[in-house]
């Protein structure tokens, strides 16, 4: 299996992952769909999403496959007065990865990472580990100590996946 710098931070740090591989479909990259090609509950995978705030630049925000963003309430956390997403044409420039494959590991800044509080209740939950094809799956509390995410309510409660 490849080793992606994602990977090689998780390493350096010393902390244990598992690494799961997927059969990539261009026409869905929807975290579910990958959630049920790695065997995992959709809720336990942990989508990256690259956003923006109008006054503090460029966030992560990370949050469960089965939620959805709450603009508001992370630009209450951030200090913006709205935070919207990062233009899909921006987000490789920015952040050094692909749609499907973003990552706040080994990202190619240190943006600051918001992370939703449902993590905390999973025993292991699974993020890109920097390309499509390939999820890390790991304790929240160490990807959460790995990227220096902040932990805070920042999705709208359980949306419908249909």
């Amino acid at each position: 299996m490849v080793k992606t710098n994602a990977v090689r931070v998780l390493d350096r740090l010393g902390i244990k992952y598992e690494l799961r591989e997927y059969e990539v479909d261009p026409r869905d990259l929807s975290a579910g769909t990958v959630a049920a090609k790695i065997g995992i509950p959709p809720e336990q995978l942990f989508k990256t999403l690259a956003v923006q705030g109008d006054r503090n630049g460029i966030y992560l925000a990370v949050i469960s496959a089965t939620e959805e963003l709450d603009f508001k309430a992370l630009a209450h956390q951030t200090g913006d007065r709205k935070v919207d997403m990062l233009p899909l044409k921006e987000v490789q420039a920015a952040t050094g990865y692909v749609r499907g494959g973003v990552t706040a590991l080994a990202c190619k800044k240190d943006y600051p990472v918001y992370i939703d509080e449902l993590a905390e209740i999973c025993d292991v939950i699974s993020v890109s580990a920097g390309m499509r094809g390939l999820q890390v799956l790991l304790a929240p509390e160490d990807y959460i100590r790995a990227v220096q995410a902040k932990v805070a309510a920042i999705t709208k409660g359980e949306v419908n996946s249909h």
